[in-house]
């Protein structure tokens, strides 16, 4: 088992640097009183599937900076490209009738690797600006088809699918619905969250299956089939916990929706560029030909922030109907920034060149394999893990699946020992989420599973000196 070089990775480093990060920079999910006491893990180099933190500490990354480092950190061909753009042209205006090449030649790439008729891009900053573009483009399709009352969408529990008020809305993980912030309700809806380790006791997978089908087309049939307008999901559920919902169950839910006339969005903001081993999963490996597509995260591998919401010959024959007049008035300053498309066309051309997506397959095969070892250990009560996208779900007791209650934060506490240990493994309350670079190696996954195994053993073990658990 690899060891870590890390003296004490989380201790408490008084500089200036840290002091400044504590009096002035707000992070996302800042978590104030904590930030308060222990401040951040300040990183200041990443080469590969490694990054270093200021007091010199090295971390295999095993959370791919958040689902996105995919091609790795420090590529020489990515600066120089980026580089070569800036100087060129380093920013074009992207509204109306102004285009810049670069661009077109990224939307063109896209429209040739999504799916079926998606042949029409909009380029956005990320993921949360990419779902909120969908959402309101299928207002605008719904109106431009004279349909204004069919504007419902149904997304599932536990979902998430961006950090704005809207996408926050759409999805709907408990964690995020805190109470200081409001969210819209009037036109959005949840069904079930499509995990076989919490389906009800009673139910093998395949009546699972058959009652979150049947659950949906109810709630269609509730709202009224005229008044849904689309159903919004992620292939794998990712900050959600990596829910690899039952086989068909993808199939039978765009089945529904054909049936109703509801538009089916697949948010592979995570699931494509290379995590799954393929550039969008919907259709390969799920089987469904959806109507739109968002992506971003591994679309630049995080090198520049990117988004697009790709969408369907369908949409936009209706919406670009000749005459009309109409105007798309939605649009952002940073859309289709020529630097940042040159990002992603760099990043696509390695993914290619370097066939990442078949080293996908294998490494990430052999993640699943390795991973489910850690099945047999006290804590654990599921592994999920299907090629680059891994959970560890962890329990108080394996035969009810209890949870520990919020305050053993037992998540945060095996993050912590792995990152002294120099893993980085993503903490969400019970669970310890892994997205590691499309360019892991075999040995590192070893390096993971077993850090992991320590790390859960020497949690077990604590938990039980202080009367908090009395598992095997």
């Amino acid at each position: 088992m690899a060891t870590s070089n890390n003296a004490v990775a989380t201790a408490v480093i008084h500089d200036p640097l840290v002091e400044a990060d504590k009096a002035h920079y707000m992070h996302g999910y800042h978590m104030f009183d904590e930030h308060r006491v222990q401040g951040a893990l300040n990183i200041v180099a990443g080469e590969g599937a490694y990054i270093r933190d200021t007091a010199g500490n090295r971390f295999l990354d095993a959370v791919g900076g958040m689902w996105c480092t995919n091609i790795g950190l420090g590529r020489e061909e990515m600066a120089l490209a980026i580089a070569d753009q800036v100087r060129k042209l380093a920013y074009s205006n992207p509204f109306s009738d102004m285009a810049n090449t670069v661009a077109i030649e990224l939307c063109e790439k896209l429209a040739q690797l999504a799916p079926g008729d998606l042949d029409h891009v909009f380029l956005t900053t990320g993921g949360s600006t990419a779902v909120d573009t969908a959402y309101r483009l299928i207002q605008y399709y719904q109106n431009c088809r004279a349909k204004p009352h069919k504007k419902h969408i149904i997304a599932r529990y536990n979902a998430y699918h961006g950090s704005t008020t809207l996408t926050m809305s759409i999805g709907n993980k408990a964690a995020d619905r805190v109470p200081e912030f409001d969210y819209a309700h009037d036109l959005i809806h949840h069904v079930s969250n499509p995990n076989p380790y919490r389906a009800p006791d009673d139910m093998d997978e395949a009546e699972f299956l058959d009652f979150l089908v049947a659950e949906f087309e109810d709630k269609i049939l509730s709202l009224g089939a005229d008044n849904v307008a689309a159903f919004f999901a992620e292939p794998i559920m990712g900050s959600g916990g990596v829910i690899i919902p039952p086989k068909d169950y993808f199939l039978r839910m765009w089945q529904v929706c054909q049936t109703y006339d509801i538009l089916f969005v697949a948010d592979e903001v995570v699931t494509s560029f290379g995590r799954l081993g393929t550039f969008f999963a919907s259709e390969e490996l799920f089987g469904v030909q959806p109507d739109i597509i968002t992506t971003a995260k591994g679309l630049t591998s995080a090198y520049l922030p990117l988004g697009a919401c790709i969408f369907s010959e369908r949409i936009w024959k209706v919406i670009a109907e000749p005459g009309k007049g109409r105007c798309f008035t939605h649009g952002f300053t940073y859309s289709g920034h020529p630097v940042c498309c040159t990002a992603a066309l760099k990043n696509i051309e390695i993914i290619e060149r370097e066939n990442l997506l078949a080293h996908v397959k294998d490494v990430g095969g052999y993640l699943e394999q390795r991973l489910q070892s850690l099945r047999e250990l006290p804590l654990v009560g599921d592994v999920r893990c299907m090629k680059l996208m891994a959970c560890v779900e962890f329990v108080a007791d394996k035969r009810s699946k209890a949870l520990f209650a919020d305050a053993v934060n037992i998540g945060e506490r095996i993050h912590r020992r792995a990152q002294d240990k120099g893993l980085l493994v993503r903490p969400i309350m019970h669970l310890n989420v892994m997205s590691p670079p499309l360019i892991i190696t075999h040995a590192q996954v070893d390096e993971i599973v077993e850090v992991l195994r320590q790390c859960i053993l020497e949690t077990a073990a604590e938990l039980r000196r202080e009367g908090l658990y009395s598992g095997t």
